[in-house]
């Protein structure tokens, strides 16, 4: 059964960082094929697809609103997917989910939808003070 637990979460002012992290299970990165997202949920906005780093050509995007302060990695020995976000911005404040798909590439057109996905995420806040 495939599962993706997110952390790292948590409240900072606006310029600082946080890393997220998301362990993945029953499924290998790297080797599998997946597409890992992170996709966000700001309130009384709509989702929006911030980053993504694919198995298969190792793609990576990221969103306009986060290019150059957020960077998508991964460690395949543990299986993680990491989202380290630096230079903090009010407007990032959500519940980040990571989420996991065998087919589609990382491009503008993420879906954001969970059905979507093989696998999604519990989701973990992240809240900036301005």
């Amino acid at each position: 059964q495939l599962q993706l637990v997110e952390s790292g979460g948590g409240l900072v002012r606006s310029g600082g960082s946080l890393r997220l992290s998301c362990a993945a299970s029953g499924f290998t990165l790297g080797l599998d094929y997946y597409a890992m997202v992170w996709i966000r949920q700001a309130p009384g906005k709509e989702r929006e697809g911030v980053s993504c780093i694919s198995d298969r050509d190792e793609t990576i995007y990221y969103a306009d609103s986060v290019k150059d302060r957020f960077t998508i990695s991964r460690d395949l020995a543990k299986n993680m997917v990491y989202l380290q976000m630096n230079s903090l911005k009010p407007e990032d404040t959500g519940v980040y989910y990571c989420a996991a798909n065998h087919l589609i590439t990382c491009s503008n057109n993420i879906p954001t939808n969970r059905p979507n996905y093989n696998a999604w995420g519990q989701g973990t806040q992240v809240t900036v003070s301005s």
